[in-house]
């Protein structure tokens, strides 16, 4: 798997992949209303234009995926990690994660959320490092549960 910048080339395709692995989100809530399913292509060249936005792609060059982030006072924010629902489970959002951290060094702190039903997410989360924060309750079928991972500084003693 390579990973690299997302190029204006590659949204169509991108929100493509962002809404079939959203769909499944959205099926197990019984809401298809949720904010990556009205994302629009322009949204992404929004996106794409303040963010930091990684794309994965296989070695005959496939879309497999891609990730957002922005730091804002320290704290590095998550955002959108969507894998192909064809290659799913096999490392690839994980990798993605760990490609997008490392281009926040001086980042003390990522963030992100996901909902209280998604399991899978939980799961590789914790297994990053991840830990929850908080839970937020969006209405009566969905729980946003918030997770961190603390980084500590280089020459840190704790």
């Amino acid at each position: 798997m390579n990973i690299a910048a997302a190029t204006s080339a590659d949204l169509p395709a991108l929100l493509e992949i962002q809404h079939a692995a959203f769909r499944a989100e959205a099926d197990q809530y019984g809401d298809c209303s949720i904010p990556p399913l009205r994302q629009t292509v322009d949204d992404l060249h929004a996106d794409l234009a303040t963010k930091t936005f990684l794309k994965a792609t296989d070695e005959t060059g496939q879309l497999l995926g891609s990730i957002r982030a922005f730091e804002k006072d320290g704290v590095c924010h998550l955002e959108k990690l969507s894998i192909d629902p064809a290659h799913q489970r096999r490392g690839y959002g994980a990798q993605l994660l760990l490609a997008v951290e490392s281009k926040f060094p001086h980042a003390t702190r990522f963030e992100l959320f996901t909902g209280h039903r998604s399991e899978g997410n939980i799961r590789l989360y914790q297994k990053l490092g991840y830990r929850t924060v908080r839970a937020e309750e969006i209405s009566c079928r969905l729980t946003l549960v918030h997770m961190e991972k603390r980084r500590t500084p280089p020459g840190s003693t704790s």
